[in-house]
């Protein structure tokens, strides 16, 4: 289930955080649209803060359960008489209990029903796709969901520059967090694929800033998913005289990097 707030701030990334903080969400969890640019005004008259709207995916609400049916009194029990010519019939032996085999999990998430759901998911999921991979789920140290596609010849699972990889953990994390009362975060990967684009995308960062200062001019980049911006957006977090926020909408959201002029933030 989708939903938006709209927040403010003085600037575009302030208005972002503010939204943030008040969600409780990491900045690859949203999606913002500028609603309102910062303006400074003419010495402070007509100033007006930047304005955005941040989309989220909620948990779907859980249906109220039916009420309990009343227990009717029960009726006394009457006793069969015997004659003395009468011998009262053997009773039969209950039925043998029949024992349901317990879920295979993970060894290191055993008994664990998130991680079930996602090997759950997963392994139908590529039997689907005819894919010859399984899931390792593991859980990291921020508490997030890691599930690693393990097989040979993932390249079709990955896709161009994440395209399939991305769907696959879009569906698996709707499916997942479909009726928690807590929503949780997965990541899939393939090949660590993430790690490599991780470090392929911190590279075009630095090089962006790098030329963004030396000619002072914004540089707009290729439409990215959530994930990889904000990467983009960590990466530069710290990086001296640059500032950086998305525009436009999803498929084709870009990350601009900006020159802020020496204000640093």
């Amino acid at each position: 289930m989708l939903k938006w707030i709209e927040s403010t701030g003085k600037t575009e990334e302030a208005a972002i955080e503010a939204a943030l903080a008040q969600l409780g969400l990491d900045r690859d969890d949203v999606s913002v649209e500028l609603l309102e640019r910062a303006k400074s005004g003419f010495l402070g008259i007509g100033s007006c803060p930047a304005k955005v709207k941040v989309t989220y995916e909620a948990p779907d609400e859980p249906a109220p359960a039916p009420p309990a049916p009343q227990a009717r009194p029960a009726a006394p029990r009457q006793e069969p008489v015997q004659t003395p010519a009468e011998k009262p019939a053997p009773k039969a032996a209950p039925p043998a209990e029949k024992r349901e085999e317990p879920p295979v999990s993970p060894p290191e998430l055993s008994g664990d029903p998130v991680a079930a759901r996602i090997e759950e998911f997963l392994t139908g999921l590529l039997a689907h796709m005819g894919a010859d991979a399984s899931p390792v789920i593991r859980l990291d140290e921020k508490g997030n969901y890691q599930a690693e596609l393990v097989g040979e010849h993932l390249g079709a699972l990955i896709g161009r520059r994440g395209e399939t990889l991305d769907a696959i953990q879009q569906l698996c994390v709707y499916t997942v967090n479909r009726g928690l009362s807590k929503r949780v975060r997965i990541h899939v990967d393939a090949e660590h694929y993430r790690a490599k684009r991780e470090e392929s995308l911190e590279r075009l960062a630095r090089k962006v800033a790098g030329k963004v200062v030396k000619y002072r001019r914004n540089v707009t980049l290729e439409p990215m998913n959530a994930y990889e911006r904000h990467v983009i957006h960590t990466a530069l977090q710290e990086y001296p005289d640059v500032s950086t926020y998305s525009v436009g909408t999803e498929p084709n959201r870009r990350t601009v990097v900006a020159y802020s002029r020496g204000e640093h933030r």
